[in-house]
């Protein structure tokens, strides 16, 4: 709630002339804990005197002590953005004035304006969130990850288990006719029993060193694409218990944002880059439990906003909103069995798009975990993704390293519930055999699809490729294309139409139902 009237310092920052810019309209938009204006090449945040459960802001120290918590936490994602803490002062006369010069009256956060229109929530909006910036951002948040100061002792079991009680209250204060309170029980039961599943794998990571001082609040309004690449800002400041978590718990917000939002290729392209970066499975098995989580606090979020509305259209469509976030978290919830595809083929025969394509269709969400030679020859050799790697990375010794590792992380993998999709040329027999025997000790059933098009055709896409992971060159092919593949029994797909088509015609071999296709 509100504990102190701002009206006259919002009126002062209201005005042109406060920031030496009398001509200048201010713009400024409001949420219920900041009020930010922005002007010129700046734009400065205004924290309410507000008190709740979860924050703390009602008097003019607190204010200050928590904008330069502000700057300090997002200055280590975004330092081109948060530029200070300025306060507002009223001097002697008894006016006040932005800046050192009287008695502070209150604080603001000082950042670099930047175009709203390149958030990402806006470009998921207009369609114009692609793959390309989703591989962009997930290699930022395993970067920030990287960086982030391990927190021993926090994010875990009993922290969940405090959480899916507190969803479990607060969905019980939901006004009667908002959510369904069945629905809304099963939630909590199916909670509890999946966090009895997991606790041990929770309570190894938290000691392990995955429970990080993340972001927190990790939605798409809260990345924006600044200067050609993807920044986080805006990360939580005022409570340690909802920024001191799992790296993956951190990473699950996005995920169940672009899949709330529809866009589960996107989410399933975000989920795999970022394991790509960090090489992380051994939280595959909480994870659903996570991203439920994560959708249970929207769903009981937006259902207590109901009663704020004052239009009756307004007060629907929230609801509505809070329920879709209720069956979204309900479905993260939902056993599915892994399974193993792997994905054959020379260079340029279409095999990382069709997993790609894949992946967001099998087993549970936000789909298989992709494991591909390429990310992972990178990954062991310690480069980042888009490097470009020597001869001696693909030496036969290399080469068995490889495969040792993919089949490693594909076994781990399912037995952490995940399906699998094996993406890598699989040109010797043992490769083929030894991609087979993981789905037989695991227990999942198997299912291979080697591609084939002209030799032309796989030069020449090779040679079109930008951005991607692949080192592979038409000479390599050429070089593939005098392979002895040996006994090949995989079933065959010709992949020299379309990338749709190819991913339509495996579909129907795998008994898979076809969905829209974009990225």
């Amino acid at each position: 709630m509100i504990v102190e009237d701002q009206s006259e310092v919002i009126a002062f920052l209201s005005r042109g002339e406060t920031f030496g810019a009398a001509e200048q309209a201010v713009e400024r938009y409001e949420t219920h804990a900041s009020v930010v204006f922005l002007v010129g090449a700046r734009a400065y945040k205004l924290k309410r005197a507000v008190k709740y459960p979860y924050l703390d802001y009602s008097t003019c120290e607190r204010r200050r002590h928590f904008c330069e918590a502000e700057v300090r936490v997002n200055q280590a994602m975004a330092p081109a953005l948060y530029l200070g803490v300025v306060p507002v002062c009223r001097g002697t006369d008894g006016a006040l004035r932005l800046g050192a010069g009287g008695t502070p009256v209150d604080w603001l956060v000082e950042m670099t304006r930047f175009e709203q229109g390149w958030l990402l929530d806006r470009l998921a909006t207009e369609g114009r969130l692609d793959r390309f910036v989703m591989e962009s951002v997930a290699d930022e948040i395993a970067a920030f990850h990287r960086r982030a100061e391990v927190k021993a002792g926090s994010g875990d079991a009993a922290s969940f288990a405090a959480l899916i009680e507190g969803n479990a209250g607060s969905f019980a204060e939901v006004p009667s006719g908002v959510l369904d309170a069945a629905q809304t029980g099963r939630l909590s039961k199916l909670s509890r029993q999946m966090l009895a599943e997991c606790a041990a794998v929770i309570d190894r990571r938290s000691g392990a060193g995955f429970v990080r001082r993340c972001h927190g609040d990790l939605h798409l309004r809260n990345i924006v694409v600044h200067d050609g690449r993807p920044v986080l800002f805006d990360a939580i400041e005022f409570s340690d218990a909802l920024a001191e978590i799992d790296v993956l718990y951190d990473l699950a917000f996005l995920i169940m944002d672009l899949q709330f939002r529809g866009l589960d290729l996107l989410a399933s392209i975000l989920f795999n880059r970022y394991l790509d970066n960090t090489g992380d499975r051994g939280g595959l098995q909480p994870l659903p439990l996570f991203l439920s989580l994560r959708a249970a606090i929207r769903a009981h979020v937006d259902a207590a906003a109901v009663a704020t509305q004052s239009r009756p259209e307004a007060a629907a469509e929230q609801a509505a909103c809070a329920a879709r976030y209720l069956a979204l978290a309900l479905d993260y919830l939902v056993p599915r069995a892994p399974r193993l595809i792997a994905i054959g083929g020379l260079s340029g025969s279409g095999k990382s798009r069709l997993a790609r394509h894949l992946a967001p269709l099998v087993g549970p969400p936000p789909g298989a975990r992709v494991v591909r030679t390429d990310s992972t020859r990178k990954r062991l050799a310690g480069v980042p993704l888009g490097s470009r790697l020597g001869a001696s990375f693909y030496s036969e010794t290399a080469g068995q390293r490889t495969y040792e590792a993919v089949t490693t992380e594909a076994a781990d993998a399912l037995a952490g519930g995940r399906a699998v999709i094996a993406d890598a040329v699989f040109a010797r027999p043992e490769e083929r055999a030894a991609i087979a025997r993981v789905a037989a000790e695991q227990g999942v059933p198997f299912h291979a699809i080697w591609l084939e098009a002209s030799p032309h055709m796989l030069q020449e896409r090779v040679a079109r490729r930008r951005h991607n992971v692949s080192d592979a060159t038409p000479a390599v092919v050429r070089m593939q294309l005098d392979y002895d593949l040996g006994p090949l029994d995989w079933p065959r797909l010709d992949s020299s139409a379309d990338g749709d088509a190819t991913v339509a015609a495996a579909l129907r071999l795998l008994g898979l139902p076809a969905p829209g296709l974009a990225a």
